[in-house]
């Protein structure tokens, strides 16, 4: 494998994850790849112990460099920086099986990374999946990844966005019930977060981006027939992004909207509930499909899927997800210094 260092490549921070689950793995994968080394400098925010099995167990030529700062990560072909942010033994950890030790290990390493990014000594980040039950049995109160970096950042908000092919898909509500999320779809929540999203893009180039806002109800609720939300919530929010000159359209029916998208019609897509626009997106790639954090103080990207214990340990997990989270933490960091 022949890698060649570049000064300004940004430096990607990549969380271990859950260590009883396939994180480790995806990454000593995807860290052996020629694409993300030319792409980026990644350092793994884990532990050494960790990485030394997994390495051995998936036989890869590739050697641990533990450190205490990314100012000692070497960043050469062959070699895996470590940042010790865990103090937890290789042989404490069992593969596949929900522990509080994996999920304070987790939450430890996430904590890091928000430290070393606000401290600029990171640039970006890239997150390895967590298990939500081992996180709540290590005491930690928060549903999810985007909500830690939210609150631990003080972020004024983060918005989840999809990234697959030609589709940015963006989420104005994540972890309810269906019936608690269509209770949060008024008019105020979703005019904020049009502003919101358009800021963000705003960010990263798109001074005038056009935005799509999926329909709640079939058919966008064919005036009234299938539900009332869309007519006096949605649209008089989509009516009030326009008049302070947002390029908004919608609601436009969800059975269609995804697949115009994808053509190129809009530059964003906003989901109004977390599995409108997770089906759409995973269908079409699910290895692909990327989550990006925006409006944290810096680019925080994530896999899709989850720590997949029925297959941990066993060698057999895709990096091709953990691969492209860390080329476009890299790539969307370099999009929001080009605009700043």
């Amino acid at each position: 494998m022949i890698c060649s260092i570049k000064e300004e490549k940004p430096i990607v921070g990549i969380t271990m994850g859950d260590p009883a689950g396939v994180g480790p793995e995806i990454i000593a994968k995807a860290l052996s790849t020629e694409m993300v080394c030319e792409t980026t400098k990644p350092i793994v925010i884990g532990n050494a112990a960790i990485f030394e099995r997994t390495i051995a167990n998936l036989g890869l030529e590739l050697k641990v460099n533990a450190v205490q700062d990314p100012k000692e990560a070497k960043f050469n072909p062959g070699i895996i920086d470590v940042f010790e942010a865990t103090q937890i033994s290789a042989d404490s950890i069992q593969p596949g099986v929900i522990q509080r030790l994996g999920g304070q290990a987790a939450f430890d390493c996430i904590s890091k990374s928000i430290e070393l990014a606000l401290a600029k000594k990171i640039d970006a980040v890239a997150t390895a999946p967590i298990q939500k039950e081992a996180i709540k049995a290590a005491g930690v109160q928060f549903v999810g990844h985007t909500e830690m970096y939210e609150k631990l950042t003080a972020a004024e908000y983060a918005l989840t966005v999809f990234t697959v092919r030609n589709l940015r898909v963006f989420f104005l509500t994540r972890h309810l019930s269906l019936r608690d999320a269509c209770d949060q779809v008024k008019e105020a929540k979703v005019f904020e977060f049009l502003v919101q999203l358009h800021k963000e893009l705003g960010k990263l180039g798109m001074k005038n981006p056009k935005i799509a806002v999926a329909a709640l109800n079939p058919h966008g609720g064919d005036g009234g027939l299938f539900g009332n939300e869309d007519r006096q919530e949605v649209l008089p929010a989509i009516e009030k992004a326009r008049e302070i000159g947002m390029d908004v359209l919608g609601p436009v029916p969800a059975d269609s909207v995804f697949h115009l998208g994808l053509q190129g019609k809009y530059d964003a897509i906003l989901s109004l509930y977390h599995d409108q626009g997770h089906i759409a997106t995973k269908t079409l790639d699910f290895e692909r499909t990327i989550s990006i954090t925006l409006g944290l103080p810096f680019i925080r990207t994530s896999v899709d899927h989850g720590t997949a214990f029925d297959i941990a340990g066993k060698g057999i997990a895709s990096s091709v997800s953990m691969e492209e989270a860390i080329i476009l933490a890299a790539r969307y960091n370099i999009m929001q210094k080009n605009n700043m």
